[in-house]
Protein backbone atom coordinates (compact mmCIF):
# COMPACT_ATOMS: atom_id res chain seq x y z
CA UNK A 1 0.00 0.00 0.00
CA UNK A 2 1.62 2.87 -1.24
CA UNK A 3 0.92 6.97 -1.99
CA UNK A 4 3.10 8.41 -4.66
CA UNK A 5 2.57 11.65 -2.81
CA UNK A 6 2.90 15.00 -5.01
CA UNK A 7 3.25 18.71 -3.19
CA UNK A 8 2.73 20.27 -6.70
CA UNK A 9 0.06 21.98 -8.53
CA UNK A 10 -1.33 25.31 -8.84
CA UNK A 11 -3.71 27.98 -9.98
CA UNK A 12 -6.43 25.18 -10.48
CA UNK A 13 -6.65 24.23 -6.93
CA UNK A 14 -6.28 20.61 -6.49
CA UNK A 15 -6.88 19.54 -9.68
CA UNK A 16 -3.62 18.92 -12.11
CA UNK A 17 -0.97 17.30 -10.56
CA UNK A 18 -2.16 17.95 -6.72
CA UNK A 19 -5.19 15.49 -7.40
CA UNK A 20 -2.70 13.27 -8.71
CA UNK A 21 -1.68 13.24 -5.44
CA UNK A 22 -1.30 9.15 -3.31
CA UNK A 23 -3.14 7.54 -6.94
CA UNK A 24 -0.16 5.62 -7.64
CA UNK A 25 -0.17 2.34 -5.48
CA UNK A 26 1.78 -0.90 -5.69
CA UNK A 27 0.98 -3.46 -3.01
CA UNK A 28 4.63 -4.03 -1.86
CA UNK A 29 7.95 -2.87 -2.07
CA UNK A 30 9.12 -5.61 -4.39
CA UNK A 31 6.55 -4.44 -7.09
CA UNK A 32 8.04 -1.07 -6.82
CA UNK A 33 11.59 -1.86 -7.20
CA UNK A 34 9.94 -3.35 -10.26
CA UNK A 35 8.50 -0.30 -11.78
CA UNK A 36 10.16 1.79 -14.33
CA UNK A 37 8.50 4.63 -12.78
CA UNK A 38 9.73 4.27 -9.55
CA UNK A 39 13.51 4.21 -11.00
CA UNK A 40 12.45 7.62 -12.33
CA UNK A 41 11.37 9.08 -9.18
CA UNK A 42 14.12 8.03 -7.98
CA UNK A 43 16.36 9.87 -10.64
CA UNK A 44 14.43 12.70 -10.08
CA UNK A 45 14.72 13.26 -6.22
CA UNK A 46 18.64 12.79 -6.90
CA UNK A 47 18.03 15.72 -9.75
CA UNK A 48 15.83 17.88 -7.52
CA UNK A 49 17.78 17.78 -4.33
CA UNK A 50 21.22 18.02 -6.54
CA UNK A 51 19.42 21.31 -7.58
CA UNK A 52 18.50 22.64 -4.27
CA UNK A 53 22.26 22.03 -3.08
CA UNK A 54 23.96 23.62 -5.82
CA UNK A 55 21.71 27.38 -5.76
CA UNK A 56 20.74 26.96 -2.19
CA UNK A 57 23.87 26.38 -0.82
CA UNK A 58 25.55 29.02 -3.63
CA UNK A 59 23.55 31.61 -2.18
CA UNK A 60 25.95 31.39 0.83
CA UNK A 61 29.12 32.03 -0.68
CA UNK A 62 30.83 35.29 0.18
CA UNK A 63 31.43 37.85 -2.81
CA UNK A 64 30.89 41.09 -0.55
CA UNK A 65 30.92 42.47 2.99
CA UNK A 66 27.31 43.14 2.57
CA UNK A 67 24.46 40.99 4.42
CA UNK A 68 23.23 38.39 2.75
CA UNK A 69 20.68 36.46 5.32
CA UNK A 70 17.32 37.82 3.11
CA UNK A 71 19.46 36.53 0.12
CA UNK A 72 19.99 33.23 1.21
CA UNK A 73 16.87 32.68 2.86
CA UNK A 74 14.74 33.74 -0.72
CA UNK A 75 17.29 31.36 -2.44
CA UNK A 76 16.35 28.62 -0.50
CA UNK A 77 12.81 28.93 -0.58
CA UNK A 78 12.46 29.95 -4.20
CA UNK A 79 15.13 26.68 -4.63
CA UNK A 80 12.96 24.70 -3.05
CA UNK A 81 9.82 25.70 -5.00
CA UNK A 82 11.38 25.05 -8.57
CA UNK A 83 12.67 22.25 -7.58
CA UNK A 84 9.33 20.89 -6.70
CA UNK A 85 7.81 22.17 -9.54
CA UNK A 86 10.20 20.47 -11.86
CA UNK A 87 10.03 16.79 -10.45
CA UNK A 88 6.60 17.21 -8.44
CA UNK A 89 5.04 15.01 -11.12
CA UNK A 90 7.28 12.39 -11.18
CA UNK A 91 8.66 11.41 -7.59
CA UNK A 92 6.43 13.82 -5.62
CA UNK A 93 9.23 16.56 -5.26
CA UNK A 94 10.29 15.32 -1.63
CA UNK A 95 14.12 16.52 -2.29
CA UNK A 96 14.08 16.53 1.45
CA UNK A 97 14.81 13.58 3.70
CA UNK A 98 13.24 14.89 6.39
CA UNK A 99 9.62 14.81 4.29
CA UNK A 100 10.25 11.28 3.03
CA UNK A 101 10.25 10.01 6.62
CA UNK A 102 7.30 11.68 7.27
CA UNK A 103 5.40 10.16 4.22
CA UNK A 104 6.88 6.50 4.94
CA UNK A 105 5.75 6.47 8.76
CA UNK A 106 2.29 7.75 7.60
CA UNK A 107 2.36 4.78 5.53
CA UNK A 108 2.18 6.63 2.28
CA UNK A 109 5.21 4.84 0.29
CA UNK A 110 6.78 1.70 0.56
CA UNK A 111 9.87 0.87 2.49
CA UNK A 112 11.97 0.70 -0.69
CA UNK A 113 10.71 4.01 -1.75
CA UNK A 114 11.45 5.72 1.56
CA UNK A 115 15.37 3.52 1.57
CA UNK A 116 15.96 4.58 -2.37
CA UNK A 117 14.91 8.07 -1.73
CA UNK A 118 17.06 8.86 1.16
CA UNK A 119 19.62 7.42 -1.24
CA UNK A 120 19.65 9.10 -3.90
CA UNK A 121 18.61 12.19 -2.14
CA UNK A 122 22.04 12.38 -0.55
CA UNK A 123 23.88 11.31 -3.54
CA UNK A 124 22.11 14.62 -5.20
CA UNK A 125 23.46 16.89 -2.64
CA UNK A 126 26.87 15.58 -2.55
CA UNK A 127 27.07 15.79 -6.48
CA UNK A 128 25.54 19.32 -6.27
CA UNK A 129 28.03 20.53 -3.86
CA UNK A 130 30.55 19.05 -6.01
CA UNK A 131 29.67 20.94 -9.13
CA UNK A 132 29.17 24.02 -6.36
CA UNK A 133 32.95 23.33 -5.55
CA UNK A 134 33.98 23.38 -9.27
CA UNK A 135 32.41 26.35 -10.65
CA UNK A 136 33.49 28.48 -7.21
CA UNK A 137 36.75 30.20 -7.62
CA UNK A 138 39.30 28.76 -5.21
CA UNK A 139 39.60 32.03 -3.17
CA UNK A 140 36.35 31.90 -2.34
CA UNK A 141 35.62 28.21 -1.31
CA UNK A 142 35.84 29.10 2.09
CA UNK A 143 34.03 32.03 2.13
CA UNK A 144 30.81 30.70 3.80
CA UNK A 145 31.84 27.11 3.36
CA UNK A 146 29.99 26.60 0.50
CA UNK A 147 26.84 26.44 2.21
CA UNK A 148 27.66 24.48 5.70
CA UNK A 149 25.41 24.28 8.07
CA UNK A 150 27.29 25.14 11.60
CA UNK A 151 25.58 25.53 14.97
CA UNK A 152 26.46 29.03 16.40
CA UNK A 153 29.26 28.81 19.06
CA UNK A 154 27.10 30.54 21.83
CA UNK A 155 24.22 27.46 21.35
CA UNK A 156 24.26 23.95 23.05
CA UNK A 157 24.18 20.62 20.99
CA UNK A 158 20.56 20.13 22.48
CA UNK A 159 19.49 23.76 21.32
CA UNK A 160 20.79 23.43 18.01
CA UNK A 161 18.98 20.15 17.58
CA UNK A 162 15.50 21.88 19.20
CA UNK A 163 15.80 24.68 16.65
CA UNK A 164 16.35 22.40 13.92
CA UNK A 165 13.81 20.02 14.97
CA UNK A 166 11.16 22.29 14.98
CA UNK A 167 12.06 24.57 11.92
CA UNK A 168 11.50 20.87 10.01
CA UNK A 169 8.16 20.32 12.03
CA UNK A 170 6.90 23.67 10.42
CA UNK A 171 8.38 22.97 6.95
CA UNK A 172 6.84 19.14 7.12
CA UNK A 173 3.51 20.21 8.92
CA UNK A 174 3.08 22.68 5.57
CA UNK A 175 3.92 20.06 2.97
CA UNK A 176 1.37 17.61 4.34
CA UNK A 177 -1.15 20.57 4.58
CA UNK A 178 -0.26 21.11 0.78
CA UNK A 179 -0.78 18.03 -0.28
CA UNK A 180 -4.41 17.28 2.13
CA UNK A 181 -6.37 16.73 -1.56
CA UNK A 182 -9.61 16.63 0.75
CA UNK A 183 -8.91 20.44 1.72
CA UNK A 184 -11.46 22.81 -0.23
CA UNK A 185 -10.01 25.79 0.74
CA UNK A 186 -6.25 25.46 -1.10
CA UNK A 187 -5.56 27.56 -3.98
CA UNK A 188 -2.46 28.83 -5.87
CA UNK A 189 0.63 27.40 -5.67
CA UNK A 190 1.49 24.59 -4.20
CA UNK A 191 5.52 24.41 -4.12
CA UNK A 192 5.51 28.31 -3.77
CA UNK A 193 3.95 27.72 -0.28
CA UNK A 194 6.03 25.36 0.94
CA UNK A 195 8.96 27.35 -0.35
CA UNK A 196 7.75 30.39 1.53
CA UNK A 197 7.74 27.86 5.09
CA UNK A 198 11.53 27.24 4.21
CA UNK A 199 12.15 31.20 3.72
CA UNK A 200 10.52 32.06 6.84
CA UNK A 201 12.41 29.47 8.32
CA UNK A 202 15.77 30.46 7.27
CA UNK A 203 14.96 33.70 8.20
CA UNK A 204 14.47 32.65 11.89
CA UNK A 205 17.13 30.00 12.34
CA UNK A 206 19.84 30.98 9.41
CA UNK A 207 21.74 32.77 12.57
CA UNK A 208 21.05 29.84 15.06
CA UNK A 209 22.13 26.07 13.38
CA UNK A 210 22.25 27.40 9.68
CA UNK A 211 18.72 26.26 9.46
CA UNK A 212 19.11 23.13 7.32
CA UNK A 213 15.80 21.28 7.67
CA UNK A 214 17.49 19.13 5.35
CA UNK A 215 19.92 16.10 6.28
CA UNK A 216 20.55 15.88 2.46
CA UNK A 217 21.44 19.22 1.93
CA UNK A 218 23.48 19.30 4.79
CA UNK A 219 25.20 15.88 4.09
CA UNK A 220 26.65 16.97 0.52
CA UNK A 221 28.60 20.03 1.92
CA UNK A 222 29.90 18.73 4.86
CA UNK A 223 31.23 15.68 2.78
CA UNK A 224 32.81 18.12 -0.13
CA UNK A 225 34.21 20.42 2.90
CA UNK A 226 35.29 17.71 5.16
CA UNK A 227 33.42 19.47 8.34
CA UNK A 228 31.39 17.15 11.16
CA UNK A 229 31.44 19.50 14.23
CA UNK A 230 27.63 18.87 15.26
CA UNK A 231 26.85 17.30 12.25
CA UNK A 232 24.52 14.71 14.23
CA UNK A 233 22.16 17.66 14.76
CA UNK A 234 21.75 17.56 11.05
CA UNK A 235 20.68 14.20 11.40
CA UNK A 236 18.27 13.66 14.22
CA UNK A 237 16.93 17.17 14.28
CA UNK A 238 14.96 17.20 10.91
CA UNK A 239 14.13 13.47 10.80
CA UNK A 240 12.55 13.20 14.14
CA UNK A 241 11.17 16.65 13.16
CA UNK A 242 10.06 14.81 9.88
CA UNK A 243 8.35 12.22 11.66
CA UNK A 244 6.67 13.72 14.36
CA UNK A 245 4.85 16.17 11.75
CA UNK A 246 3.64 13.42 9.60
CA UNK A 247 2.11 11.95 12.38
CA UNK A 248 0.48 14.49 13.97
CA UNK A 249 -0.89 16.18 10.47
CA UNK A 250 -2.16 13.06 9.28
CA UNK A 251 -4.03 11.87 12.61
CA UNK A 252 -4.83 15.16 14.09
CA UNK A 253 -5.40 17.97 11.69
CA UNK A 254 -6.14 16.14 8.46
CA UNK A 255 -9.21 17.08 7.00
CA UNK A 256 -10.48 13.30 7.47
CA UNK A 257 -8.48 12.74 10.54
CA UNK A 258 -10.87 10.92 13.43
CA UNK A 259 -10.38 8.07 15.72
CA UNK A 260 -11.50 5.14 13.39
CA UNK A 261 -8.26 6.39 10.51
CA UNK A 262 -6.03 6.15 13.97
CA UNK A 263 -6.90 3.01 14.56
CA UNK A 264 -6.91 1.51 11.12
CA UNK A 265 -3.78 2.94 10.84
CA UNK A 266 -1.97 1.20 14.05
CA UNK A 267 -3.92 -1.83 13.83
CA UNK A 268 -5.17 -2.55 9.82
CA UNK A 269 -2.64 -4.37 7.60
CA UNK A 270 -4.84 -3.25 4.35
CA UNK A 271 -4.79 0.86 6.23
CA UNK A 272 -6.08 3.41 2.91
CA UNK A 273 -5.39 6.82 3.85
CA UNK A 274 -8.35 7.83 0.88
CA UNK A 275 -10.88 5.38 2.35
CA UNK A 276 -11.63 7.63 5.15
CA UNK A 277 -13.70 10.70 4.15
CA UNK A 278 -13.33 14.11 5.29
CA UNK A 279 -15.18 15.15 8.42
CA UNK A 280 -17.94 17.80 7.86
CA UNK A 281 -18.17 20.22 10.89
CA UNK A 282 -21.68 20.37 12.18
CA UNK A 283 -22.75 24.09 12.68
CA UNK A 284 -25.66 24.36 15.24
CA UNK A 285 -27.50 28.15 14.65
CA UNK A 286 -28.32 29.24 18.21
CA UNK A 287 -31.35 31.88 17.81
CA UNK A 288 -31.78 33.54 21.11
CA UNK A 289 -35.40 34.92 21.97
CA UNK A 290 -35.29 39.04 23.25
CA UNK A 291 -36.48 39.59 26.55
CA UNK A 292 -39.25 42.57 26.17
CA UNK A 293 -37.63 44.16 29.02
CA UNK A 294 -33.93 43.93 27.07
CA UNK A 295 -35.10 45.26 23.92
CA UNK A 296 -34.17 48.95 23.03
CA UNK A 297 -37.43 51.07 23.17
CA UNK A 298 -35.91 53.07 20.16
CA UNK A 299 -35.81 49.77 18.11
CA UNK A 300 -39.28 48.70 19.67
CA UNK A 301 -41.11 51.91 18.37
CA UNK A 302 -40.26 51.11 14.94
CA UNK A 303 -41.00 47.57 15.06
CA UNK A 304 -45.17 48.60 16.19
CA UNK A 305 -45.02 51.14 13.40
CA UNK A 306 -44.23 48.84 11.06
CA UNK A 307 -46.63 46.56 12.14
CA UNK A 308 -49.80 48.98 12.31
CA UNK A 309 -48.53 50.60 8.76
CA UNK A 310 -48.71 46.87 7.71
CA UNK A 311 -52.27 46.20 8.95
CA UNK A 312 -54.08 49.00 7.46
CA UNK A 313 -52.27 48.39 4.22
CA UNK A 314 -53.94 45.13 4.48
CA UNK A 315 -57.20 46.51 5.49
CA UNK A 316 -57.71 49.46 2.85
CA UNK A 317 -59.52 47.93 -0.45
Amino acid sequence: MNRDTKYSGSGSGQSGCARRLCKARMATSLDDIRSLRFWRAVGAELLGTLILTMVGCGSVVTWDDDGKLVQIALCFGLSVATAVWIIGHVSGGHINPAVTVGFFVTRSISLARAIFYLLSQCIGAIIGAAVLYGLTPASHRHRGSLGLTMVNPELTGAQAFGVEFFITLILVLTVFASCDKKRKDLNGSFPLSIGLSVTMCHLFAIQYTGASMNTARSFGPAVIMNYWEYHWVYWLGPLLGGLVAGLLYDNVFAMNASLLKARGFLLSSQYDNDKFPASKPKIRVIVEEEDEEDRDPLSSSFDSQRDEHAQKSSESP
